[in-house]
């Protein structure tokens, strides 16, 4: 077997291989004896027509079709002893199949380009600080107390803690009612954030039987063309009922914490020591992004278009599976991949810098830590090492451990500088 490996052009690598007829006879007369088994012809039963009978009348289209299959298993064979590292799709862009002489065939296949890595350390990169607010504290304490909030009947709304029940009927402009049926019975919880302002601002003052107006504008898009609709409503108030707060006992706060609090100072230090978890998270994964993107802007390049297309494919399908897992009835593939073209193109620049990064600064992953990363998790979870091992191979464990090397690698060269989160917002806003 002949092989000839070009140079890549743009990511792109072409291979010309060239077969003896002599290599492949095992295989032509597989083909042989595969397609005979659905052969009939008159005077033989189906599956019995001899080969050399076969031959004699189908040797052409029998072996042609075997050329393609044959072409195919031994490019694989060559990628394997070249080590090669196609990283799409790879495209039989030619054959040339000759019977009882060669078998000449061309592949088109993508590799991740070679980068001449630079400004990957040494940056300064911003790194937000979140400050803990004693509003986000009660937020959460009323989160928890949730299920045991009293609603007490009154007469007027004085402010956004409370609930009403309203009717809304659809209006024009000028609160004329368009004589739509109404929606009746609406509950509505004005210290919700998500509740429209009009509404919480209307509604205060107002009492049992009285009515308030509101309005909200929708805008959506149909293709690229923009819609902006506006709506008004008249609501009528039928019940009024104040939000009333449980007092915090021992008791309570040990039954909304599964006991993991004896009390209210223990369950606002809880609720501190979570958020703060939470937040210094987030600012991390902000940095990390941040450093990241940066990185990739600095070594710009063409991805390979069959390996963006691989992972937008991925994306799409990660999302299929979790929607048909959650019960989602209502996935809508187009969005998603929509949502996820410009995530695709990032990713697969980031893993391409990443393997570049890794082989120039020599970040390997090591059998041994493998191994060591199974004894631990069998020591954990009773499963043997070896299965573990298995387990691990097949998931590409491996890169992912590659790649927790390279950000421990990214993390120990860069610097981040920490800046107020909320004076940040409020620049950007301005």
């Amino acid at each position: 077997m002949e092989v000839v490996i070009k140079d890549p052009v743009n990511s792109v690598q072409e291979l010309e291989v060239t077969i003896p007829y002599s290599e492949i006879t095992e295989d032509i007369e597989k083909a042989y004896r595969e397609e005979g088994k659905n052969i009939e012809l008159p005077g033989f039963r189906k599956g019995k027509v001899p080969i050399s009978m076969l031959k004699k009348m189908f040797k052409e289209a029998i072996e042609f079709r075997a050329s393609e299959k044959i072409a195919q298993r031994k490019f694989w064979d060559v990628v394997d002893e070249h080590k090669l590292n196609p990283i799409s799709t790879p495209q039989l862009t030619d054959i040339d199949f000759v019977p009882d002489e060669k078998l000449f065939f061309k592949v088109n296949f993508e590799i991740k380009p070679k980068l001449d890595l630079k400004d990957y350390t040494n940056l300064v990169i911003e790194k937000p600080v979140f400050k803990l607010r004693q509003e986000e504290i009660d937020k959460e304490k009323e989160h928890l107390l949730k299920a045991h909030i009293q609603y007490v009947p009154t007469e007027v709304v004085e402010n956004k803690e409370y609930r009403i029940t309203v009717n809304l009927d659809s209006t024009d402009k000028d609160g004329v009612s368009k004589g739509d049926p109404k929606s009746e019975n609406i509950v509505i919880q004005l210290n919700d954030e998500k509740v429209n302002k009009d509404i919480v601002d209307n509604a205060i003052g107002k009492k049992v039987g009285e009515t308030f107006t509101f309005s909200f504008t929708d805008e959506h898009f149909h293709g690229e063309e923009k819609h902006i609709q506006e709506y008004n409503y008249s609501a009528e108030i039928s019940k009024i009922e104040k939000i009333e707060f449980p007092e915090l006992t021992e008791e309570l706060v040990k039954t909304v914490t599964k006991n993991k609090a004896n009390n209210a100072v223990e369950l606002e230090d809880q609720i501190k020591d979570n958020l703060t978890k939470f937040y210094t998270q987030q600012s991390e994964e902000i940095y990390l992004n941040s450093l990241l993107d940066k990185i990739v802007k600095n070594n710009d390049f063409e991805a390979p278009k069959g390996y963006v297309e691989m992972v937008h494919k991925r994306f799409i399908e990660m999302e299929r599976k979790n929607a048909a897992r959650y019960g989602n009835k209502n996935f809508d593939e187009n969005a998603v991949s929509e949502y996820y073209k410009p995530r695709s193109l990032w990713n697969a620049k980031w893993q391409i810098v990443l393997e570049n990064l890794s082989e120039k600064e020599n970040i390997k992953v090591e059998e041994s830590e493998l191994e060591e990363l199974a004894k631990k998790e069998s020591e954990k979870t009773g499963i043997s090492v070896e299965k573990l091992l298995k387990y691990y191979k097949e998931n590409n464990r491996i890169d992912s451990l590659l790649e927790e090397k390279v950000m421990d690698f990214l993390k120990e060269n860069n610097k981040p500088i920490e800046i107020d989160a909320d004076e940040k917002s409020k620049k950007e806003k301005e």
